[in-house]
């Protein structure tokens, strides 16, 4: 038991000391991204090539006067934004990142129901921008936290049922069986390229991202559910945006994209040594790295959808959309059986 926890410690550690650095330059490279789109520099002043960029953000957020107006409700008001950072965090817990290393299991917590878990942590994560718009006190902040509950709740009915056919296929709700799978049948997007598309477009709204980021659309609602957050709580909604597409791109890679393995040179078999384990966790970051470069890329490339289009979209597309794909994939597993 005490070797199990110190293990598990160790890789709490690990995971933590790679993501959140990887939100803070998330930050760098879509500005990077953003300022070659519309072909400009970007910040280049702060380090060589502006690398230091977000180390003078975070201080710069740190340092900044912690204002809480007087008309909020404090409590909530506080709890927010821990409460939006919290769930993406939690659900790299059961992301298989590697093989193993040293004959460990290269995951926080291997569990049998993995994607059920991911999805019960996932549906929390609307509850941060709720209470930071109800705690607001205001009635921005407030429309802002009411549209972004309704977007959520439609796209994530969409996102959980794209992922079933993926599970009818695998025949496992473990998360390291489903990489498993992959490693000898193919990539799952080769199966179920619909589920794919469907959980894609899903994520874009789950994480707010453009053309779904009607909750804090700035020329409609100010800025908002955190129009009356400043300093590091206005920051954790921030990181939240980022650590939340990790998460979804994690997830993307796991459940449609081999996760960690790549079918060449024996980097679909589990590690044997080291080194092998090391390029293992190096492909899943890099896999990663490409799905947010996509968020990235989209946000500064399409227009955002009205509030209508969005709903319609959800409710009476991809609804349907994801029910015939259960209906199709159960329909041609029972007649290949």
């Amino acid at each position: 038991m005490q070797h199990l926890i110190i293990i598990s410690a160790i890789k709490i550690i690990c995971v933590f000391a790679i993501v959140l650095p990887a939100v803070a330059y998330s930050v760098l490279a879509e500005r990077k991204i953003c300022a070659s789109i519309q072909d400009r520099l970007g910040p280049n002043r702060v380090g060589p090539g502006g690398l230091w960029q977000p180390l003078a953000d975070g201080l710069k957020l740190f340092l900044k006067e912690d204002f809480v107006p007087a008309h909020v409700r404090k409590t909530y008001f506080w709890l927010a934004p821990m409460i939006s950072m919290t769930p993406a965090l939690l659900v790299l817990a059961v992301i298989p990142f590697g093989s193993q290393l040293g004959g460990e299991k290269m995951v926080i917590a291997d569990l049998n129901v993995g994607i059920l878990y991911t999805f019960g942590i996932v549906s929390l994560g609307v509850y941060g921008i709720v209470l930071a718009g109800y705690a607001s006190n205001s009635k921005y902040p407030f429309l802002g936290g009411i549209r972004s509950s309704a977007q959520m709740i439609s796209y994530e009915i969409a996102m959980g049922m794209s992922v079933i056919p993926v599970f009818l296929i695998v025949g496992d709700l473990n998360l390291g069986k489903v990489i498993q799978y992959q490693a000898e049948h193919g990539w799952l997007i080769l199966y179920a390229p619909f589920s794919f598309v469907i959980f894609v477009i899903s994520a874009f709204a789950e994480t707010n991202r453009l053309p779904f980021d009607l909750p804090e659309s700035e020329q409609e609602l100010v800025g908002g559910y955190n129009t009356e957050y400043s300093s590091m709580k206005f920051g954790l909604f921030f990181m939240g945006e980022y650590a939340n597409m990790i998460a979804a791109s994690a997830m993307l890679v796991t459940l449609f994209l081999g996760g960690w393995t790549l079918p060449v040179a024996g980097l679909d078999r589990p590690a044997g040594s080291i080194f092998m384990g090391v390029a293992h966790i190096v492909i899943f970051l890099v896999k990663v790295a490409v799905l947010m470069s996509m968020f990235i890329w989209v946000r500064w490339m399409w227009p955002r959808f009205r509030y209508d289009q969005l709903m319609d979209l959800g409710w009476r597309r991809f609804l349907p959309l994801a029910l015939a794909n259960i209906l199709g994939t159960a329909l041609w597993l029972w007649m290949v059986a």
